[in-house]
């Protein structure tokens, strides 16, 4: 080789050797660069069900920008398309159609309220595509439907709560009033499935309208047959107005709400008329009694620590139903280590021992609710606020 040849060769080996490490931090990157993660969200933002939906939607916004500034779910940032439903299963399911086949999304998060997600039950099951109900009637996960599972405890779970509380209380004659709505179909069913078992006769049972704005009618019928309580199930308004109408029945015995009454809201919207009111819920609301070594103890203080100091308004077990279906999302692709959907739904039905806001969540291909009897505590209003029923 002669001299220039040799000169030529030593300036380009060099001269590779410098811009290789470019090149290659260039790649890295490339390579490090997920596309985002779209993730849908139908809920009740505003309308008569915006108690449960727009606490669901402030949830789901504050967690995303949380998880997005800590580096995505992952290595793929979130990007969360919200669709207000207005509690309309006819807009729940223009929107189901919308996200699947416009958007593409990964999941949807929601609705809010079980008629919606039953309206959108089957449609994301044909459109393979992950549905986290926020919503509690058990018969949007039983029949289990492979894609879609729900994330409020099971209303057989609740039930069981109410008639066990009231044989410690010596109640064995029951008035049942519940909303025309699939969340208070499915009360009802399962009220009625286990009350016999509890020794609990059910001497009347009303189904009402679940706009109603006075229930006076109904609550006069159940007066009339003698009952030792009254068990309501229903989503607003008429948890605060069974409420108001049985003080001005003079109907003072006790009333229980389902799993559904937890928003402090509901409490003021009722008045001195929600006193004594008992109802089975999850934890959030009671957080910062339970003892310090409690598994659920730090995210609950953590959530409702985050959520209220930066909305300015107490935390509420709906919003907690979001959070929940986001941290099962997000454990289900870290643990899939893919974005792919049935990677991920597959990843969903194996997950156990989540922690969330409704308790340890251990899902299964029979199971696509995963959280278990002990989810439920019994609650009590007592000057205005929630606190643990003392037995």
């Amino acid at each position: 080789m002669n001299r220039n040849l040799r000169v030529a060769t030593i300036i380009c080996l060099l001269v590779g050797l410098a811009v290789s490490p470019l090149f290659a931090g260039a790649g890295q990157e490339e390579a490090a660069a997920k596309e985002p993660i779209k993730v849908g969200a139908i809920l009740a933002v505003t309308g008569g069900a915006s108690w449960l939906g727009a606490p669901e939607a402030k949830t789901l916004e504050m967690l995303v920008e949380k998880t997005n500034a800590a580096g995505g779910i992952d290595g793929h940032q979130v990007e969360l398309i919200i669709k207000d439903s207005q509690a309309s299963a006819e807009k729940a399911i223009s929107f189901t159609k919308q996200l699947i086949e416009e958007e593409q999304v990964l999941a949807i998060i929601g609705p809010s309220t079980s008629g919606e997600s039953m309206a959108i039950k089957d449609i994301c099951q044909e459109g393979q595509t992950i549905l986290l109900s926020c919503a509690a009637a058990e018969t949007i996960v039983n029949p289990v439907a492979p894609y879609v599972f729900k994330t409020p405890q099971k209303d057989s779970y609740a039930a069981i709560w109410i008639f066990q509380t009231m044989q410690k209380m010596g109640i064995s004659k029951i008035g049942v009033v519940v909303g025309n709505t699939g969340f208070g179909q499915g009360g009802k069913a399962q009220l009625e499935k286990y009350a016999p078992e509890h020794g609990i006769e059910i001497a009347i049972a009303e189904v009402y309208d679940g706009a109603a704005t006075d229930l006076t009618g109904v609550l006069t019928k159940v007066k009339a047959r003698g009952v030792q309580a009254v068990v309501n199930w229903s989503i607003v308004p008429a948890q605060s107005i069974v409420a108001k109408n049985m003080r001005q029945l003079g109907m003072d015995m006790p009333l229980f709400q389902s799993h559904g009454f937890g928003n402090i809201k509901y409490v003021e919207a009722a008045g001195a008329a929600a006193e004594g009111i008992i109802f089975p819920c999850g934890r959030l609301l009671v957080a910062d009694v339970l003892s310090a070594n409690h598994p659920q103890k730090a995210l609950l203080v953590e959530y409702k620590s985050e959520y209220e100091s930066r909305y300015g308004e107490d935390v509420s077990t709906f919003g907690g139903h979001a959070y929940d279906a986001f941290v099962i999302l997000k454990a289900a692709v870290e643990k899939a280590g893919s974005v792919e959907m049935a990677d991920v739904r597959n990843a969903i039905e194996s997950l156990q021992g989540v922690v969330g806001t409704a308790g340890i969540f251990n899902i299964s291909p029979s199971d696509h609710n995963g959280l278990g009897l002990e989810s439920f505590e019994m609650l009590t209003v007592k000057d205005g606020k929630f606190v643990v029923l003392e037995q």
